[in-house]
């Protein structure tokens, strides 16, 4: 099937084109392109059958009652929502939207957050994994460049070793090529053999851990810093109704994961340092005056060079793989004057990584299986087939015959009656090569949720036509299939989805440009 993405060029015959063709000739092409508008854009929409029904809000009286067989091709079109641009571009384009949103509102308020969280004390940092053996890389030095985005700077030597031998498998210890930033190289081990791919592996599964501990001894750091300074705890009142004594100060994150080239997960964070209403814990204020960002900055730096998570014993590793933080740990202060972050900046930034997953890497797969696993691993292939091979490996059922991956009657009961597998979820992840967790989180008070934008959307457009309507619209709906039905349907309904986005995004440009001249104005 052909790249729903790609335009009707007109004079190229196919089998698609005529699809098309014959689709537009029909009397309803104008109502079915109306019907598929809410989908148009999705590379593999879902498609549901039932009824439709308009019930007044007030009386619960039903107006109007439909069958979707009475619609064109008989289903309702609804767009699959997947946020991987890799995977569907129109659905990922609208998730990075949100996603902007998410992060830009708990910078500067909006949405429902009160604008003074844009004075509270915010930090960017980017938290990288450890080295688990030599990999290709590109480093420039020095920057001359106008912009990153366009960098052409001569990079440094990737590997240069004034004494260049070779490792214990007889590959060489240095590089001394000067890498272009799409060098297929990059990323890749020097060694495949001495790479600890089992470490990275397990580091990708439990990073998630590693941040959720780094993240609680912030706020230990930032509580005994209150001690210290005198400034005293606040006592609450919990939903149970008993009265506690907590911290004045808590950390709100908005939190991107990357996939590197090497296939190891960093983190880009927003740390935003709040203080405590005694009256209301859902409230967003501003920290004590004795707190600031010097303080949160060194939270994030100790945090990050103390925490530690040992992994569980493992038959592989009977005491268990220590998950630290790499050595690179940079730490940003947005807004600063002279600073080149801004929080658009950074919320753009983050918002572009929500949609990615290990698309970096050159690997993309769904979920692998025990039929599709011999695809993809190989303890002898590349370095991603001898990662996912890491992942399936670890992930194995305890007690299992590691050479024929056999269990007995003895071998089950034996894991029944034991903890289960810690490592169980590698095989589940081993498609994300072992991150589980999800590419955007955040804290539950830093900002809005995708669902409370996800709903606004939707609300705006039930009323968009008439804002006084009284009647909500119940679906009785169930799913029979994914897809347009023909590759001439996916050419006609992405068109038109390309020729609204980009009618949208020509209006942006004009109201931006407008509200800057009545600036320039004044």
């Amino acid at each position: 099937m052909s790249s729903p993405h790609t335009l009707y060029r007109p004079g190229v015959a196919s089998g698609r084109d005529a699809q098309a063709l014959h689709r537009a000739a029909t009397p309803e092409f104008s109502g079915w392109l109306e019907h598929t508008a809410s989908a148009g854009g999705c590379s593999r929409p879902i498609r549901l059958s039932g009824t439709i029904a308009a019930v007044e809000r007030d009386t619960g009286r039903v107006l109007v009652d439909q069958h979707t067989d009475e619609l064109p091709d008989r289903a309702l079109y609804k767009a699959c929502g997947n946020r991987r641009e890799s995977q569907c571009r129109d659905c990922a384009w609208v998730y990075q939207g949100d996603a902007y949103q998410v992060v830009r509102c708990g910078l500067t308020g909006g949405k429902g957050v009160p604008d003074s969280v844009g004075r509270h004390p915010v930090v960017f940092a980017t938290f990288t994994a450890p080295s688990f053996g030599p990999v290709h890389h590109r480093h420039v030095p020095r920057h001359t460049c106008a912009t990153r985005r366009r960098c052409d700077c001569r990079p440094a030597p990737c590997r240069a070793r004034s004494a260049a031998g070779t490792c214990q498998h007889g590959e060489p210890a240095a590089c001394f090529a000067r890498h272009d930033a799409d060098d297929p190289r990059l990323g890749r081990p020097l060694c495949l053999d001495c790479y600890d791919h089992a470490h990275q592996a397990v580091w990708n599964y439990f990073s998630g851990e590693l941040w959720r501990r780094t993240k609680q001894a912030m706020e230990r750091q930032l509580a005994a810093l209150c001690r210290r300074r005198g400034i005293p705890h606040v006592q609450v009142v919990t939903d149970s109704g008993k009265v506690r004594r907590v911290p004045p100060v808590r950390v709100s994150h908005g939190k991107v994961a990357e996939m590197q080239r090497r296939a190891a997960v960093h983190f880009h964070v927003l740390l935003r340092l709040d203080g405590v209403d005694p009256d209301d814990l859902d409230a967003l204020v501003p920290p004590p005056a004795g707190i600031t960002v010097d303080d949160l900055e060194v939270a994030v730096r100790v945090a990050a060079s103390r925490i530690t998570v040992t992994t569980p014993a493992h038959p592989d590793r009977p005491h268990g793989w220590q998950v630290v933080w790499g050595e690179q740990v940079d730490v940003r202060r947005i807004n600063s004057p002279g600073g080149e972050l801004t929080d658009g900046k950074v919320a753009a930034y983050l918002a572009k990584y929500a949609t990615k997953a290990t698309e970096a890497t050159g690997h993309i797969s769904t979920r692998l299986t025990p039929a599709t696993i011999d695809d993809y691993a190989d303890p002898e292939g590349d370095h991603l087939a001898r990662l996912i091979d890491a992942c399936w490996h670890l992930g194995r059922l305890m007690g299992t015959d590691t050479a024929s991956g056999a269990t007995t009657a003895d071998d089950r009961q034996d894991g029944l009656d034991t903890k289960p597998n810690a490592y169980a979820g590698l095989r589940r992840w081993a498609h994300m090569l072992g991150f589980g967790g999800h590419f955007l989180t955040k804290a539950r008070r830093y900002s809005v949720t995708f669902g409370l934008l996800r709903d606004t959307r939707a609300s705006y457009r039930r009323t968009e036509d008439d804002d006084t309507t009284d009647a909500i619209t119940v679906g009785t709906l169930t799913y029979i299939g994914s897809g347009w039905l023909s590759d001439g349907d996916a050419l006609l309904a992405n068109t038109a989805a390309s020729q609204r986005r980009e009618s949208r995004r020509v209006g942006w440009e004009e109201l931006a440009h407008a509200a800057w001249l009545i600036g320039a104005a004044a």
